[in-house]
């Protein structure tokens, strides 16, 4: 039999990018698999995904409102429209089994699945899960966590401890440094920085290195700096060809080369991301955007803050203290082998081959 597989979410890359794990772990274990992905118009995974070689549809669903004003009449046509084009997309397709990554089109695929009677299989990334997996947990055969605790949220029977998924280049990173080293024509000599913020950017992150980067170099420290679509304007205003220890990139395409040669790491606190540096053993500064549904982002840190694998600040208080504890850090290598080894406990390197399991026993 064929395996019919839909993958639907996104929105981030750190739901989309995992996503590519699951699809590419079950491609490896059944290489005529069709697997076809489900995101939102307009989003991230309608580019990202055809690159890594999938099939996307997409829907025009949008974000829910939580507040009271004329987008959610919107929202509601909008995901109107969504769940009518799920069940067409269904009836099509004819999948064996639906998955949910997270991401605004995970709601309308899982629901139109569920009452169809087809299996459907839950990715949760976070610690604290948002409304949309707490509403479909009840409807849904299995739900894969990274985090302990959930079965406050989710029926405990339905819990299967996965981890997330990551990307594959980055499981062997430190062979890869000397390469690194001279493709980012970095000194060998000099500790290194990586500063991230996601594919979009982080505004306060950005925010903060620009107001500390020369403090940054004048410490010795060389600077990977990722400051993403959004923070085009800001990189641009505070970096000058004077600033020879400051890499600047929109996106770093090389995030293995990256890893590799990083002494610290400044980044949000998306679960994908935690995933990622959970798996290289980097010692990190988490600083977790307020942006984000249930404060997830400022939970996931906390969770690795309260067992001494990261130091955490908050969003409030980046732009003034960010550099300084970066540089604390960076000169205090006993700190750094704490964070490392300690983060190294949450690494789940086979979460993408666990959960293409999962999907295929419901098969």
């Amino acid at each position: 039999m064929k395996h019919k597989i839909i993958i639907s979410g996104g929105g981030t890359g750190g739901h989309i990018y995992p996503a590519i794990s699951i699809a590419n772990a079950i491609k490896k274990k059944h290489p005529d698999a069709d697997i076809l992905f489900v995101g939102a118009l307009g989003r991230m995974e309608m580019e990202k995904v055809p690159q890594a070689g999938y099939k996307i549809i997409g829907l025009p669903v949008m974000g829910m409102q939580r507040k009271l004003s004329l987008k959610m009449f919107s929202f509601a046509w909008k995901l109107l429209q969504s769940l009518r084009k799920a069940g067409k997309i269904i009836r099509n397709f004819s999948p064996n089994v639906v998955v949910g990554v997270g991401g605004y089109a995970s709601g309308p695929m899982l629901r139109k699945a569920s009452r169809k009677g087809i299996p459907c299989l839950i990715q949760e990334q976070n610690s604290f899960p948002g409304i949309t997996n707490k509403l479909l947990a009840k409807s849904v055969q299995t739900i894969c966590v990274a985090y302990d605790g959930l079965e406050k949220w989710f029926p405990k029977e339905k819990i299967v401890f996965t981890g997330n998924p990551v990307r594959q280049d980055i499981t062997n990173i430190k062979p890869k440094a000397p390469e690194a080293i001279e493709f980012f024509g970095l000194n060998p000599e000099k500790p290194v920085l990586l500063v991230v913020g996601g594919s979009l950017g982080a505004k306060t992150i950005n925010l903060a290195m620009a107001k500390s980067h020369k403090k940054i170099q004048n410490a010795g420290i060389q600077v990977l700096w990722q400051f993403g679509k959004y923070g085009v304007k800001i990189a641009e205003e505070a970096i000058s060809p004077a600033d020879k220890h400051v890499k600047a990139f929109e996106f770093i395409y090389k995030m293995d080369y990256a890893f590799s040669v990083a002494d610290v790491v400044i980044s949000r606190a998306g679960a994908g991301t935690i995933s990622e540096l959970c798996l290289v053993q980097k010692p990190s500064v988490l600083i977790p955007s307020p942006n984000v549904a249930e404060d997830h982002q400022r939970k996931n840190a906390f969770a690795l803050a309260e067992k001494d694998a990261a130091v955490m600040v908050e969003d409030n208080q980046a732009e003034e203290e960010m550099a300084d504890v970066a540089i604390e850090l960076i000169n205090d290598k006993s700190r750094q082998e704490m964070y490392a080894n300690n983060i190294k406990k949450f690494a789940k390197p086979e979460a993408a081959n666990q959960i293409a399991n999962e999907v295929l026993r419901l098969i």
